[in-house]
């Protein structure tokens, strides 16, 4: 995925996806204004215009939205639900949010190896580059696979203020947000 764009994911999402993705480390607040729009979401809703082949990633597509838009209580109630990688990759990013480091890594333990993480892993290098933070990439990679456990340190440190990469840190789960949700709408959609 070169560039997210919201228009590609259908009439239902894109006013939802067209707002700022770059989400704080921490619960953020929700955005009480999309708040009537998240309620009336249903994979029925939001794949009107295409036909559902897996129906348990487009629960993982408005785990996500309730995600983005700071409904982290929503988000869990979805993704808890959702007994696969992929719900369990949304359950551990929601308990990270939340600051429930050590769930967040059990989630992330129960992920095992994600399609995403290839893509996610070039990503983070190449922001870490733009941030001339090219050491503390590689902290979360393991011979060029990415380490989702150790991210979830770098954003634990960086909430904690024991480290100065929170910029990168929101940077990188901007990008895994993105991929995520992306890989999640085309694997529901048979894409």
């Amino acid at each position: 995925m070169e560039h997210f764009d919201p228009q590609s994911y259908g009439p239902a999402f894109a006013p939802l996806l067209a707002t700022d993705r770059r989400r704080p480390l921490g619960v953020g607040a929700p955005n009480a204004g999309v708040r009537p729009a998240l309620e009336g979401l249903s994979t029925e809703s939001v794949f009107a215009h295409a036909k559902v082949v897996d129906g348990d990633m487009a629960a993982c597509c408005v785990s996500g939205v309730w995600l983005l838009h700071d409904y982290l209580d929503e988000s869990h109630t979805i993704s808890q639900g959702i007994e696969t990688p992929s719900g369990s990759f949304w359950h551990a990013i929601m308990h990270r949010r939340e600051g429930d480091f050590s769930n967040s890594k059990y989630w992330f333990r129960r992920v095992g190896r994600h399609a995403v993480f290839e893509a996610l892993g070039q990503r983070a290098g190449e922001l870490a580059a733009i941030r001339g933070a090219e050491r503390t990439a590689k902290k979360l990679l393991t011979g060029g696979t990415w380490e989702p456990c150790a991210f979830v340190d770098l954003c634990e440190a960086a909430v904690r203020r024991q480290s100065a990469d929170e910029e990168l840190c929101c940077d990188i789960q901007q990008a895994e947000w993105e991929l995520l949700f992306d890989h999640c709408y085309q694997a529901a959609a048979g894409g």
